[in-house]
């Protein structure tokens, strides 16, 4: 028996979004008035602005729908509202097809599901999918965002676009280092007990840096400093000045001059092991 919805979300060719009732619900009229649908008399629907982004507009259709159904309306949508538009791309690189974005969260549920170490790399593997994979999407954003800053055209602009672009990179070390893991739990063949605990009752272990190092970081570990000076060559004797403090890039033009205090003199008749005087000033024997 079909039974016709009481609210339904479509896409139309020329409004984007909308909504139709099938009558007259002043609780869905006021709820959807609410997530900023408009009301369009001549075309008896309720529009959204064309110009939404697509997440907003994900998540007021999602969080309008909740709200109807836990009213008690029926409420079915249109699968292709989540699809998201595709991203432009310079000519000659093929556009990243529209699919359905996909949730970490629903990921993480499914890890709540499984118990084989198949199941979980597969898991994992979505993770990684070249089409929808949500690691793609967070490169292809920071590269986006990258490009964006350097259009800037700007000092600043252009060492944000570079700090991006190298969070991109990292984004795409991490993926490299995931896919390892799903490679590894593919050829382990483990099984989670019968008797263990369920994974949301489980307690974390501590944080453990099982990561190679890379980058700056690894430019930083090996960097000489005060604390840790290169290694000096056979037969050179190590400086004995002590190294100039680092210089500040907001250090004044025109630093205030530091004064010595002058040297305490010794009352009680001792000798100093250093006379730290001119020569001109020093005496042979302390007085």
């Amino acid at each position: 028996m079909n039974v016709a919805p009481d609210v339904a979300f479509g896409i139309h060719p020329d409004l984007g979004v909308v909504a139709a009732l099938a009558k007259d619900h002043p609780y869905a009229e006021q709820v959807l008035r609410q997530h900023y649908f408009r009301h369009r008399p001549d075309l008896a629907l309720y529009v959204l602005p064309r110009d939404a982004p697509y997440n907003r507009v994900l998540q007021v259709v999602t969080g309008t729908t909740r709200l109807l159904q836990q009213s008690g309306l029926l409420v079915t949508a249109d699968p292709r509202i989540m699809l998201a538009p595709p991203v432009p791309q310079p000519p000659g690189v093929p556009v990243r097809e529209a699919i359905p974005a996909q949730s970490l969260t629903a990921l993480a549920g499914e890890l709540h599901t499984v118990t084989r170490s198949a199941e979980a790399a597969e898991v994992l593997r979505e993770l990684l999918d070249e089409r929808f994979g949500a690691m793609g999407e967070l490169k292809q954003l920071v590269d986006t965002a990258a490009t964006w800053c350097e259009r800037l055209n700007t000092v600043e602009g252009r060492e944000l676009g570079t700090r991006l672009r190298t969070i991109a990179g990292h984004v795409g070390f991490l993926g490299d280092r995931i896919c390892d893991v799903e490679a590894d739990l593919q050829d382990i063949e483990g099984l989670i007990p019968a008797d263990a605990p369920p994974l949301s009752t489980t307690p974390a272990r501590p944080y453990e840096n099982r990561l190679p190092s890379y980058g700056t970081r690894a430019q930083a570990a090996v960097a000489t400093s005060p604390h840790r000076p290169a290694a000096l060559p056979e037969g050179a004797s190590p400086d004995p000045r002590p190294a100039p403090p680092p210089t500040s890039p907001r250090a004044r033009a025109d630093p205030i001059p530091q004064f010595t205090a002058p040297r305490k003199e010794f009352s009680d008749g001792c000798q100093d092991d250093v006379d730290h005087r001119p020569h001109h000033l020093r005496s042979h024997q302390h007085r």
